[in-house]
């Protein structure tokens, strides 16, 4: 793939609009959100994943000195992209879109139903988008998951032309006892969220996408300001459990 080739050679001429489009989207929210979100974090799921594949691994994760070597070649600033070519400015340094890419997968097939003549549709492409042209619409609703016990509905939220996107570790586990995750923190390379999970409602799935990701390793009083200024509503299920919301009417 295109992104195979760019991580494989550092460099990628001609991208792909598609790659170039939601990668400029990535680090969008890489600036948003003070680099919390950021797609150059493929190096630690490397690092994490061969350390804790390897008979015997620490429990407690890769070093310090591991770590360090890793984030010296992390960093949304190293990505430079224009129409003709994208580079990644480091050595050994690697693009991952998880964080993203479904959402903007979900407003793609959105779109195309849309264009099509659908008026109500519930898309779900990993991330959830709402769409309903009728004059006198009606709520889609979507729970929830308690995430200890999915069958459990902490709430139910209505989905009108709006996207919904959870990111929570409990999805992706990197060993054995759970403790690590896929949803790395860019600026410590720690691998465990704050939140066992974070909901983001959003215009578009792409940024609740991006959001729910980054939200998961941020305090509540640093998401908050981003919640006000982009009109979102945000739910997190704290560690302990219960469930936290910003925006809108909880």
């Amino acid at each position: 793939s295109a992104l195979v080739r760019l991580n494989r050679l550092g460099y990628l001429a001609d991208p792909p609009a598609d790659l170039l489009r939601l990668l400029g989207d990535g680090l969008r929210y890489s600036r948003l959100t003070d680099g919390v979100f950021d797609p150059t974090v493929q190096p630690l799921w490397q690092l994490y994943a061969s350390h804790f594949a390897r008979a015997g691994a620490a429990a407690q994760g890769p070093s310090e000195a591991e770590l360090a070597q890793t984030l010296a070649r992390v960093s949304y600033h190293a990505v430079t992209l224009d129409s003709r070519r994208i580079a990644l400015q480091r050595p050994g340094m690697g693009i991952t879109l998880n964080g993203i890419a479904q959402g903007y997968i979900t407003d793609c097939i959105t779109r195309l139903l849309r264009q099509g003549g659908l008026e109500r549709a519930l898309v779900d492409m990993g991330e959830i988008r709402g769409l309903d042209r009728r004059a006198s619409p009606g709520d889609w609703r979507v729970g929830l998951a308690d995430p200890r016990a999915p069958q459990r509905i902490l709430a139910s939220v209505p989905v009108r032309n709006q996207a919904l996107a959870t990111s929570g570790g409990y999805g992706t586990a990197l060993d054995a006892a759970g403790r690590y995750t896929h949803l790395f923190d860019p600026r410590t390379g720690a691998a465990q969220p704050r939140y066992q999970s974070v909901s983001v409602m959003a215009p578009n799935a792409t940024m609740a996408d991006a959001l729910s990701t980054a939200f998961s390793q941020m305090p509540l009083q640093a998401t908050a300001p981003i919640v006000r200024e982009l009109g979102l509503r945000a739910w997190f299920v704290p560690l302990e459990g219960g469930l936290v919301s910003q925006g809108g009417e909880g």
